[in-house]
């Protein structure tokens, strides 16, 4: 396929005065460690739009709404819980300027209402509350891209699922992808293409069987592979002499939920000589005190190396930097908002999101 399309100064000058839809990632609780993170990730495209007199409409999903019954064409229902509400008064403080929110999806009053408002920044209600959105329907596609000029993609973490805003609306509009989409495929490409050696790759977590079966082919580039939290002797793990597990551990039952201080000095030192390192995945149980240490060590080994292209990803691993309070990325460290999707792309796999905007 051809090469990715971005925003840049041509573009953005060509489409003053319009109105860009931008597909951005709220999946998270206002208020939560990972929320910041994200919305702080998100800024620079907005104010980089605003800054060119383009109109702002952000669409994004939130959780899984559960309905009991549903009828083709109408929304699944509404979920207070799942509101995106909360996140237009969070904006506006960030962006300062107004925010205006809309609870409803009758497109024909959206467009009006947008169109003749004086407010730069639009907001719109939870998307995954339309059934079409996760069937990547053409129809529910076709009818948010009469709300705007073009379309921008700044949701890397989303990117990996085929849904009507991520990927059918890019056939009606010019689409490209977001500051935010661009550097972490340009960070990503790094750490996966063109590794310098050593090359050191730390997986914890949740599903660590399923991350290590999926991250084969990078493993195969990597010198070595720091293990943290998993079950003992898991049936199918891949097999390979790459593969450090844990010599001592605080285990609960057959997991081991943090690393002991042998593991953590034999690891601090490879992270300290490695030049690419790729982190997903806390390796503790790092949301009780008790099993902390191993995640703190492991995030002041990796801060501590300057020389380093170094990438940390997943939900869980981007919530425990607030263990270290408040402490300055340096800038040889990416902290990418994707979980998923950044282990589907580490393994080689076309994200539909991404792969549309080509």
């Amino acid at each position: 396929m051809g090469r990715m399309r971005y925003l840049s100064a041509q573009n953005l000058k060509k489409f003053s005065g319009k109105t860009c839809l931008l597909r951005i990632d709220l999946n998270v609780e206002p208020g939560a460690p990972l929320d910041s993170y994200r919305l702080e990730a998100i800024l620079p495209t907005i104010k980089l739009l605003l800054k060119n007199k383009i109109k702002v409409v952000v669409l994004s999903h939130r959780g899984r709404p559960s309905f009991a019954k549903a009828t083709k064409g109408k929304p699944r229902g509404f979920d207070r819980k799942l509101s995106l509400r909360p996140f237009a008064s969070i904006l506006a403080k960030e962006l300062g300027t107004k925010v205006e929110f809309y609870k409803y999806f009758d497109f024909q009053k959206l467009n009006k209402g947008i169109t003749n408002s004086k407010c730069r920044v639009h907001l719109l209600e939870n998307l995954r509350f339309l059934l079409g959105e996760e069937k990547n329907d053409a129809k529910l596609a076709r009818q948010l891209a009469s709300l705007g000029d073009f379309y921008v993609n700044d949701a890397f973490a989303f990117s990996h699922r085929p849904t009507a805003s991520m990927v059918a609306i890019t056939k009606f509009l010019p689409s490209y992808g977001g500051l935010l989409l661009e550097k972490e495929i340009k960070n990503l490409d790094k750490a996966m293409k063109k590794p310098t050696h050593p090359f050191v790759i730390i997986l914890g977590g949740a599903k660590l069987k399923v991350k290590l079966l999926g991250l084969r082919g990078l493993i195969q580039k990597a010198d070595c592979v720091l293990l943290g939290s998993s079950a003992f002797n898991e049936s199918g793990m891949l097999k390979s002499p790459k593969l450090i597990w844990p010599e001592d551990a605080k285990n609960h039952g057959k997991f081991i939920w943090d690393i002991g201080p042998f593991t953590m000095n034999r690891y601090t030192s490879i992270i300290g000589r490695a030049k690419t390192i790729v982190w997903n995945g806390p390796p503790g149980f790092f949301e009780k005190r008790a099993f902390r240490k191993g995640t703190i060590g492991i995030w002041k080994a990796v801060l501590k190396n300057k020389g380093a292209h170094i990438v940390v990803g997943g939900g869980e691993t981007s919530a425990s930097l607030e263990l270290l309070g408040k402490t300055k990325i340096p800038k040889n460290v990416f902290v990418s908002t994707g979980g998923g999707a950044m282990l589907e792309y580490l393994s080689g796999k076309e994200l539909l999101g991404i792969e549309a905007l080509k």
